[in-house]
């Protein structure tokens, strides 16, 4: 099994598990993380198995190149494309390429640089005063809120702004950075609270591997899934089954209309490979709370 860098991140653990901890090696494993200026050798990761599972959250991904991928698999009905776009090959849903078009803009790299190493993930605009959500473990590498850490960010038209960490949240893995408002950044439009369900399409926006602008597709697995993504108290989450790798951290998970319904947290994987079709995600109503209260406190 080759590992993928150092583990960061928020734990998951199956709900099935009991609410102890056990005493042996950790329950999961977090977050590979990109660090700078160090040998790329590859690391064997720590593995409980659960189900035959081994469940990760990701964030680190390394590289610049851009990457665009889509989906096939969902109904051709949605809204009409924008003025000027070409139409979508044969097989590929409209309305997912309307909503990739749509959405890309406000979606954004994450990258933390400290004297130790760095990490990377992915984040989107939340409002039109420069704030971008993006996870607690992208940040944390930084030291989160007040950390010596530096965070910039990366949009799609290859601009680099300087973040500052206004708040995290690690129990929720939620953060929520700021940086200089821009035209080119254009906020993402939220989905009303109890509109998703289970099986409409679903794109996975964000940076696996560094890839900037990289769109998988899938469906709504499941809305309500029991689990832990960095606290000790069980969360819903919305389950998918869009690629999440590593490096979709933070980046938003969006529907048909190219509005958010959840931020990208974790995957689960067998030995310790990629996306294996489970991957899980903060659902909206939550994470817009969370963002509301970092904002407002400052």
């Amino acid at each position: 099994m080759a590992g993928m860098g150092t583990p960061r991140g928020p734990e998951f653990r199956s709900p099935d598990l009991h609410d102890h901890r056990p005493s042996g090696p950790p329950s999961s494993l977090p977050a590979p993380t990109a660090l700078a200026g160090t040998a790329r050798t590859a690391r064997r990761w720590p593995l409980i198995a659960t189900a035959g599972l081994v469940v990760v959250t990701v964030s680190a991904g390394t590289g610049a190149a851009a990457g665009y991928v889509t989906g096939h698999g969902a109904d051709d009905a949605g809204p009409p494309f924008a003025s000027g776009a070409r139409p979508a090959p044969s097989g590929v849903p409209s309305d997912l390429v309307g909503a990739a078009a749509r959405v890309l803009p406000g979606v954004v790299s994450v990258q933390v640089r400290t004297s130790a190493g760095g990490a990377s993930g992915s984040g989107f605009v939340f409002d039109n005063r420069g704030h971008i959500v993006t996870n607690h473990h992208v940040v944390s590498a930084g030291g989160g809120a007040g950390g010596a850490g530096s965070v910039s960010v990366v949009g799609s038209d290859g601009r680099r702004l300087t973040a500052e960490i206004v708040g995290s949240d690690p129990d929720n893995d939620i953060a929520v950075l700021r940086v200089a408002p821009s035209a080119a950044l254009i906020p993402l439009p939220l989905a009303a609270a109890n509109t998703t369900r289970v099986g409409e399409p679903v794109l996975a926006v964000g940076s696996p591997l560094g890839l900037s602008g990289t769109v998988t597709a899938g469906i709504v697995s499941s809305l309500d899934r029991q689990v832990r993504l960095g606290g000790t108290v069980r969360q819903t989450a919305v389950q998918t089954d869009a690629a999440i790798n590593p490096g979709n951290s933070g980046g938003p998970l969006v529907n048909a209309r190219g509005e958010v319904i959840g931020v990208n947290t974790a995957i689960a994987t067998l030995d310790g490979g990629g996306s294996i079709g489970i991957g899980f995600a903060v659902p909206i109503d939550r994470a817009r709370q969370v963002a509301a209260t970092l904002i407002r406190r400052g």
